[in-house]
């Protein structure tokens, strides 16, 4: 029998380089770009294994789960580590990453999510750069969340190390990621006797057998359909054209923060600022007396496909996140899910006003 996803002609080492200088064009970035055959973790972790070691003081940025992950394995590494947390509900600011600098002088690394799709708040990534390039400091942005979300741009930015993944607002594949590499990053992988080598982990690897061969040789034989994949999203955006993805998801952001005030019922925007929130995904605060899982449970029932998980770990009795990213960014998916969790509130009992969330929407929609 046959399938359209078997029986392809085997993706060449020329084919895989085109994709990832479409990539590159995503991020406007002469640096180096490796697409890595694995989800994002893959590459958030070989990132930090192959720069951190026992000599390195690391500021490490927790503005959500994935900070407090990068804190660990830069522990891991051997790495002194200063961590910098600020209220999930929040966003850091310049200001705290330069204190940080004057009271630690010896940093020399900095790790920072951009977008926290789990707690739905987003940094100042530009003007947190320029403090870190004040300073020679080695920059590490997780960009998985914001990349078509938001812009992101490593080279403007001064960011050594940029990780993104096609799952959440490129509507593309979730089984392999990239990472951008600036020189000064190679070189502190190349200056690192614990940067993994032979390792499906190594950075080092690619760059000594993949990119510093000319691009004629893969390591191994690719992820083929996710390839393909991650080519298909990134041209579709290409069509569409970036700036008119991002300003989707904008306007899905500012709708649903609008259109749940609008509702009632006791939800409100669970970070607390419009300009730190991502426009990713919003998260929003149940109200006192109502669990946020049972809620969207209720919410699901009437709708599986809707895009509502109840936050993680300790949040899930207080958090819901609409995740309005890749094809969900639309006015249709903000709608459906402000009536399914206005449905779930009015039968817990609390007053909602439907038709004006549904006003707020189409308001707020840009």
């Amino acid at each position: 029998m046959t399938h359209p996803f078997l029986d392809l002609a085997p993706l060449g080492a020329a084919h895989f380089a085109a994709i990832e200088d479409r990539v590159a064009r995503l991020l406007s970035t002469e640096q180096d770009v490796v697409i890595m055959q694995g989800e994002a973790l893959l590459p958030l972790e070989g990132a930090i294994r192959g720069t951190a070691g026992p000599g390195t003081t690391a500021l490490n940025v927790i503005t959500g789960p994935y900070g407090q992950t990068f804190g660990d394995w830069l522990r891991d590494c051997g790495a002194t580590v200063i961590d910098l947390s600020v209220p999930f509900h929040t966003a850091v600011t310049a200001e705290q990453v330069r204190r940080a600098f004057a009271e630690h002088p010896s940093i020399d690394f900095v790790s920072l999510v951009h977008a926290e799709a789990a707690t739905g708040n987003t940094n100042p990534v530009a003007e947190i750069g320029e403090v870190v390039r004040e300073h020679g400091a080695l920059f590490y942005l997780d960009a998985v969340a914001s990349i078509g979300a938001e812009p992101v741009l490593p080279d403007a930015w001064g960011v050594d190390l940029c990780v993104i993944g096609a799952q959440k607002a490129m509507g593309g594949p979730a089984g392999v990621s990239a990472v951008s590499v600036s020189e000064r990053a190679w070189a502190r992988m190349a200056a690192n006797p614990l940067a993994p080598r032979r390792s499906y982990l190594s950075l080092l690897d690619w760059k000594q057998r993949w990119i510093d061969g000319g691009r004629k040789a893969l390591l191994h034989a690719p992820a083929q359909l996710e390839m393909l994949a991650l080519e298909a999203c990134v041209e579709r955006i290409e069509g569409e054209g970036l700036d008119a993805v991002m300003a989707r998801h904008a306007s899905a952001a500012a709708a649903t923060r609008a259109g749940a005030l609008a509702l009632g019922g006791g939800l409100e925007p669970y970070v607390y600022e419009a300009a730190d929130a991502a426009p990713v995904a919003t998260t929003l605060r149940t109200p006192h007396g109502v669990d946020a899982s049972g809620l969207v449970a209720k919410a699901l029932a009437a709708d599986p496909v809707l895009p509502l998980v109840a936050g993680g770990g300790a949040l899930a009795t207080e958090m819901i996140r609409v995740n309005h990213y890749g094809p969900d960014a639309t006015r249709g998916v903000v709608h459906s899910s402000l009536a399914a969790l206005g449905a779930a509130l009015a039968e817990a009992g609390r007053s909602v006003d439907l038709e004006a969330a549904r006003r707020a929407v189409a308001g707020a929609w840009a």
